[in-house]
């Protein structure tokens, strides 16, 4: 095993994992794997030796395939395992996708790192690539930020080290994988005769741009269709803001009118304005916004949204909605105020989501950021708790309507 892996969701299985197998016919890149916030992969795939299936689902047929690179599974909380395998001389990176709130100042997951990196310094067992595969704008430069601080109460020279020469890679992934159902499962026995605990579900479509050194060496992810660049920036806001922004505009303006799923929500035509605004505000905000081929961009993404079959939950899009927005969509609100140019159609999700919260508090619990969020909340509604909630998603100088 040549890579750990921090966060094995859905995501993970369906983008990194694939993207490995894809790339390793002489299978030299085997995955150790360590869930996130609960253990719950590692109860399904442990038993099953790491082996699960892929569905492929396009708009008319799925394809199945089984994904063989895992080669272990184990929950986050065994740390000592963790440290040592982060530690072993043969480990060449490290891939993470443990969301947006995995950065924050005194998360658990840098911290982890950090510890594992301070054991790796003592073994002497050299440098190596921390690649953050999570929706944040600058991830890889965030996760370097927040690794070093963990590690310099620990070990002040250890964490000089991990700032000279470990390679913190900074990345823009794309592929929607919606929650697994009990049909999906059933497909799988049906289609493939086994018994599947963890199946995953994906479009199509995948993209993964990176930028940065792996002086310890990787896989040729390449060959799968990965991308390589000297300048991460404008691609990975091209994802944030157009693709992950819609998503939560659709979430919060169409789960108050009924829509489910993003398919149902994209055929609600006052939706697609919405969106088509969005967009109209958002891409020529954009760094190299000429150079990123945006009206193909937004087509296969319309394309992608309308893909019934994929079923894709907006209640799922919802969860974690104030980390997100702040990624997503407060950034775009600050650049058209920087340009001097309205931000209603972005200003519109924000508010949305002040609104959905509002409306049931109770929606607040599935949050990582859910007791800051009941704190204001529990103010009782009106213009307090509205400004409650738009002083937490960092735009306090919006006026409460």
């Amino acid at each position: 095993m040549r890579i750990v892996h921090i966060g094995i969701g859905n995501f993970s299985r369906a983008h990194q994992a694939w993207y490995t197998m894809a790339a390793d016919s002489d299978h030299e890149w085997g995955i150790s794997a360590f869930t996130g916030r609960r253990p719950d992969a590692a109860e399904a795939l442990g038993p099953q030796q790491g082996l699960y299936t892929l569905i492929e689902r396009g708009n008319e047929r799925d394809s199945l395939s089984v994904i063989e690179v895992v080669s272990e599974v184990l929950p986050g909380s065994d740390l000592d395992h963790f440290t040592a395998t982060v530690a072993a001389a043969q480990t060449a990176l490290v891939t993470l996708t443990v969301t947006e709130a995995g950065y924050r100042p005194g998360a658990a997951p840098p911290q982890r790192l950090a510890t594992a990196l301070v054991e790796r310094h003592r073994r002497h067992a050299g440098a190596l690539a921390i690649v953050s595969c999570d929706n944040l704008h600058r991830n890889g430069e965030v996760l370097r930020e927040r690794v070093i601080a963990a590690a310099e109460p620990i070990d002040a020279e250890a964490a000089g080290w991990i700032d000279r020469e470990v390679s913190f890679v900074s990345t823009s992934v794309d592929r929607i994988t919606p929650r697994i159902t009990d049909a999906d499962r059933a497909l799988v026995v049906r289609e493939l005769g086994l018994e599947d605990a963890a199946p995953v579900v994906t479009e199509p479509f995948s993209d993964w741009i990176l930028s940065g050194e792996f002086p310890a060496g990787r896989p040729e992810w390449e060959l799968a269709g990965a991308r390589f660049v000297r300048d991460i920036e404008p691609w990975e806001l091209r994802k944030l803001w157009m693709l992950n922004g819609a998503h939560s505009l659709l979430a919060f303006l169409g789960l108050p009118r009924g829509h489910t799923t993003v398919a149902d929500a994209i055929g609600d035509g006052e939706l697609v304005q919405a969106m088509q605004r969005f967009w109209d505000l958002a891409g020529p905000l954009l760094p190299n916004a000429a150079e990123l081929e945006l009206d193909a961009y937004r087509a296969q993404l319309y394309g992608r949204f309308a893909n019934a079959r994929m079923g894709y939950p907006l209640a799922q899009i919802a969860g974690d909605g104030l980390d997100k927005l702040r990624q997503r969509v407060v950034p775009v609100i600050k650049a058209a105020q920087r340009a001097g140019v309205p931000a209603a159609p972005a200003v519109c999700v924000v508010r949305a989501w002040a609104r959905w919260l509002i409306g049931d508090p109770a929606r607040a619990g599935s949050d990582q950021s859910a007791e800051l969020l009941q704190r204001v909340l529990g103010a009782g509604g009106g213009d307090d708790t509205m400004r409650g909630l738009l002083e937490l998603v960092g735009l306090p100088e919006l006026e409460i309507e």
